[in-house]
Parts: structure tokens; sequence; C-alpha cells
């Protein structure tokens, strides 16, 4: 703040140093107390300004609100749901232990360069230009339990008092764990660490409270990495964790569960490579995939299988591709794997297309899907395993509000029908809602920036958060009803 200089006439100039020394001495109280009034208002103002507190951004297909509460910072993170989340501090050799011997935590993969930045993996440049590079990673497919973990220790919705807690945390890394173990004989030696797991949580004070029913564990691998068919055969990979009786008794959340007789797992989205960290982030994708030029009418990323059942109609979708002016197509042979796992290569090609195959691989699901979701790609099953049965919290229960679905018999090699044909035959107008009703799945099937805590959309921990309370509460009120 400037003092304006005074107006002295000849006879009011000070007559000495000392006297102008005395008069600067009184005035300097007035000056500090002047500047610190003004900057204290413009703090205030700029912290608590009314319009900055509330800001709705609008696009075509999505709105993101955020909503601070007034008279709250915005740098003071709110918990927008009922859910209370209480992470188990469970002891280190049950996930960051494991990380130490990275290398060999895959008998295929050295998962090093995957675990770095808590799950999220390496970063890459931004995709589109969006992000600025900060929102973009290689993630792996099977990497979902440590982004959960990672998310949830920086939730709004985390409390640090077990008492206040609706819902309990267990911090397992088990996907990493079993992967890690699928070429062990001993089936004692394979199951040791989730029995060890088990016996832990029943010792814990919160288990008594509900049994564990309250509890729940995270997923990075399918259901069946820890379902095993039989103990008399060592019965490759799989070890007995959803079998144990204390885990029975938890929800399980697994990018794919068993769709007949997994009444507690519920399905959640295999992480792709967008983790923004601010709604805007969120908007600047939303509208480049929106408005995307779309010369392919459907496209496939993907490599042949062998054997018979799901697996072989991967050669039938790669011959109708390579045959139609219509398709794009990018396999990904044995001599270049890496092909089907460049995420520029992969979202510009879905980006690129109108509709996009998903056909099942080694079991139902595929990362794909959420590849194609990101990219504003409409997705084409060929069984409804693939995600009707699987991520009911996340997709529209009415399956031909977002995708197609061309059925396949278990083990039929061949279709029976021209997929050209097929997807040609969808009304364009019809085509552009589903493509719409893809983009709105955006926010919600993304696993946001772990270091993020503000966001203005909900995000796929968030939405599996609050699932998670109903689904409990709704056990509550049906075990009260039999009484």
């Amino acid at each position: 703040m400037m003092l304006r200089k005074l107006p002295w006439t000849a006879e009011d100039r000070p007559k000495s140093s000392r006297h102008h020394k005395d008069q600067t001495s009184k005035l300097k109280p007035a000056l500090f107390l002047s500047s610190f009034f003004a900057l204290w208002f413009l703090l205030l103002y700029f912290r608590f300004d009314p319009l900055r507190l509330s800001a709705t951004v609008r696009s075509p297909a999505i709105n993101l609100t955020l909503d601070v509460a007034a008279g709250t910072p915005p740098d003071a993170p709110a918990c927008r749901s009922r859910a209370a989340v209480y992470v188990h501090p469970l002891p280190t050799k049950f996930n960051s232990d494991l990380l130490l011997r990275c290398r060999s935590l895959n008998i295929y993969t050295d998962m090093c360069p995957h675990v770095s930045n808590r799950g999220l993996g390496r970063p890459i440049p931004s995709v589109a230009g969006i992000g600025d590079g900060g929102s973009w990673f290689a993630t792996h497919q099977f990497i979902a339990e440590m982004i959960f973990h990672a998310r949830l220790e920086n939730h709004p919705c985390r409390v640090l008092d077990p008492t206040r807690a609706s819902l309990f945390y267990v911090p397992f890394y088990a996907g990493l764990y079993a992967s890690s173990m699928f070429r062990e004989r001993s089936l004692p030696a394979r199951d040791a660490l989730a029995v060890d797991l088990a016996e832990h949580v029943q010792s814990l004070p919160s288990w008594q409270r509900r049994g564990g029913r309250d509890h729940f564990l995270v997923l990075g691998r399918t259901a069946w990495d820890f379902l095993r068919l039989s103990n008399q055969a060592p019965d490759f990979g799989a070890n007995s964790l959803l079998d144990l009786p204390a885990v029975r008794n938890m929800s399980v959340l697994t990018v794919e569960r068993q769709p007949w007789n997994g009444s507690n797992q519920h399905g959640i989205p295999y992480p792709s490579y967008f983790h923004p960290a601010t709604s805007a982030e969120m908007l600047a994708w939303h509208k480049h995939v929106s408005q995307s030029d779309r010369p392919h009418l459907f496209s496939f990323i993907g490599g042949p299988r062998k054997g018979p059942g799901k697996a072989a109609i991967r050669d039938e979708l790669i011959r109708q591709c390579r045959e139609s002016t219509r398709c794009e197509l990018v396999v990904c042979e044995p001599a270049s794997p890496a092909s089907c796992h460049e995420p520029g290569r992969v979202l510009s090609t879905m980006a690129a297309s109108q509709f996009c195959l998903q056909a099942p691989g080694d079991s139902f699901t595929r990362r794909s899907t959420f590849d194609a979701v990101l990219a504003g790609c409409v997705p084409v099953f060929f069984s409804p395993h693939t995600a009707y049965t699987q991520y009911r919290w996340y997709l529209p229960g009415d399956p031909t509000e977002y995708s197609v679905l061309i059925d396949v018999r278990e083990g039929e090699k061949r279709l029976g029908v021209e997929i050209e044909k097929v997807l040609a035959a969808i009304p364009p107008e019809k085509a552009e809602a589903m493509r719409r009703r893809v983009i709105e799945l955006i926010p919600e099937i993304t696993y946001a920036h772990p270091n993020t805590t503000e966001l203005g959309f909900r995000d796929a921990v968030d939405v599996a958060l609050d699932a998670l309370l109903e689904h409990m509460e709704s056990q509550a009120r049906r075990a009260d009803s039999k009484f």
C-alpha cells in the first residue's frame, strides 16, 4: 500500500532530521495496520468468494458439479457419501512387503514398473493433449487392488477411528500374491498367505461387531484365480481364498465375479490408463471423445487364442475384421504383444471407431471393455457374462442403452452372422444415442488419481463405497425381517 506524498509548506517542513524521524516513527504503526487489513480483506475475498464455491461444468452429455458447501474452504475435502471407511492397518506381509519382490509377482511379467506410483504404473505422455501428462499411466490390467488401496488412504470418507466406521477395508494384495504362486504345486504353500489373512481379520475387534459382514476385500484378478476346482490335483494357479468361511462373510470386489455362485462378489471396472485429478481433466477428455471423428464402423484389438470355447471365437473375429473394409484391426502377435498395450494406439483406434468388439478371452471379461468406454466406443459383446452379470453397480440395467450383444453358444467357433451387417443395420440415431450413453459412463468407471480429494464427480471407488453400504444395509434389513 503506497502513502500519498504529503504537501509540506516551508513553514511546516521539519526543522531537523530528529524531528523527521519522530514523524516517520508515528506513521509506521498506521502503515502496518492499513497493509495488514488490506491483505486480510483480499485473502477473505479470494478464499471465500461465493462464486468460487459453487461451479457447474456443463457439456452435451455430462454434468460435473463442484458443490463445495458454503463457508467450507475448497481445500478442505468433504465426504459426499454416507459411507465411513476404516482402512485396516494390516501387517505389511499382506501388502507392501509383497512389492519388495516385484520381479517375481507374475510368472509372465516383471511387475516392478507396474507397481510403481501406487499401482498406476509408469507415467506416459498425455493422450490427445489431455491432462498434460500427469493423468495418464501405463496401468496394468490386474492392479486394481493397489489403486483402490491408494485411493482409500487419501479418501475424504476415510475415518481413523474404527468405532465411527460403517465399512472396513482389508488391504490384502491377493491378486499379486496369487499370480506369484501360479506354479506352486504344494496347495498348502499356495494358500498360506490367504489362510493367514482370514485368521488375522477374525481376530480383530471390529470383526466381532457383524461377523465380518461390514468388511470388504478388493481383488485385482478374476474370481477364478481364487476358486480352486479340486484339492486332489495341482489345478494350475488358483488358491482357496474365496472358499474360506471368513471371506465368504465379507464382500469381495473383483474385476470378474463368478456369475452363478458369487453372491458376495461384486464386479468393479478393470483400471484403464486415465487417472484424472480434477473435473477439468475429465471434462476435457469427455469433450475430446464426444467430438472424435469415427471413420471405422467397428474395430478389434486382441490376439488369437488356442483351444475350444470362449477363446476360439477370437479367430473368427480377426477373420471378419480383416475381410471388412470398415473394420480397423490391431492384432497382438506373439512377436509383438506390446502392440495391444500401447495406450495411445489402443485409445486412438477405439476413439476412431463406432463399435468395439469385446470377445471373451481366457475368461468372460476383458479390460478392453473399459478402454472402449473410455474412448466413447460402443462395446459389442459375444457373451452376457462379459458385462451384464458383472458390473451392475456401474452399467445401465438395460444393456441395449450402451451395447450390442451377438450371443455365441459355448464351444461355437463361428458366429453364424456377419458382424458388419449386424452393426451397419443399426439406425444412425440409435448408434449416436448409444455412444452418448457410453460417454456418460466414463467418470464412474474411471479410477481417479489417488492424490485427489475434491473431484467434482464420482469415480469408480466412490460408486463402490455407496453400493457397498447399500448392500450391507439391505442384508441387515433382510436379516431383521426373518425375526
